[in-house]
């Protein structure tokens, strides 16, 4: 079974109001593929414009970078799932290297915040990904079957199945560097074959994206990769021209 492309663009904190609604036109009046769904990650303050901007279409939506992991409560300045579904939000970043970093989220909240997403009919973009440190051990593969297994292995293949997964090796997040399409392809695969011992052949239907430093050089070559169904790309979806280029890699 084919599995969907996804460009998938995360914009952090980045662009001010108009510059988003500019960024969503100018993608809505290209002509990107249709077999490609494009996907731009968008600070909270402009959800609500740009998905206004984008009723209607199927292959471009807007996402939310992250969202807590209760539903409800004395949490000032969060936001929650039921708060983003209010206002027509489909996909949700969660687990990003960032937030885990900065913010201490570990995997079982990561996890906590897949299962409301889940329950609330919406689609959690599970990051996971390793530490310089990790990799130059040798330890990475067994280092993201375990965040995956702690914040994924609750679910059950009709929920698993509902996830979009982004392997972001952190050690080229904003780094410029990248890992070469055999490294993406390695991980990706043990990404698979570890969902695959869990949840069976659903697995083969589980679209996995790239995150690091992906750019307009190198996103076909990292794409055509067996396991790589796109990417969730940081700096580079900030650029108008460079990010179509990048949904038109496949």
């Amino acid at each position: 079974m084919s599995r969907q492309k996804i460009a998938a663009g995360n914009w952090k904190m980045n662009k001010d109001l108009n510059e988003a609604v500019k960024m969503v036109l100018f993608l809505k009046d290209q002509d990107r593929p249709k077999d490609t769904l494009t996907v731009l990650g968008v600070p909270f303050p402009f959800l609500q414009t740009c998905i206004n901007e984008t009723i209607g279409s199927t292959d471009l939506i807007v996402a939310a970078q992250n969202c807590h992991h209760k539903e409800s409560g004395a949490f000032t300045g969060e936001v929650s799932v039921p708060m983003l579904k209010s206002i027509g939000v489909s996909h949700v970043i969660v687990g990003h290297s960032e937030r885990r970093e900065y913010f201490m989220e570990t995997d079982e909240m990561v996890g906590i915040k897949v299962r409301i997403l889940l329950n609330h009919s919406m689609v959690p973009i599970f990051c996971c990904g390793e530490p310089l440190e990790v990799r130059k051990e040798g330890s990475h593969e067994s280092y993201v079957k375990n965040q995956i297994s702690k914040a994924l292995f609750t679910l059950n293949k009709e929920e698993i199945i509902k996830l979009i997964i982004a392997y972001e090796p952190i050690w080229a997040i904003g780094t410029g560097e990248t890992a070469s399409p055999e490294q993406a392809q390695e991980m990706h695969h043990t990404i698979r074959t570890h969902l695959k011992a869990k949840f069976g052949k659903v697995s083969d239907e589980i679209s996995i994206l790239y995150g690091g430093s992906v750019n307009p050089g190198n996103a076909k070559e990292l794409f055509s990769q067996t396991d790589v169904d796109g990417g969730l790309v940081g700096g580079a979806s900030l650029q108008e021209e460079g990010f179509l280029s990048i949904i038109h890699s496949f």
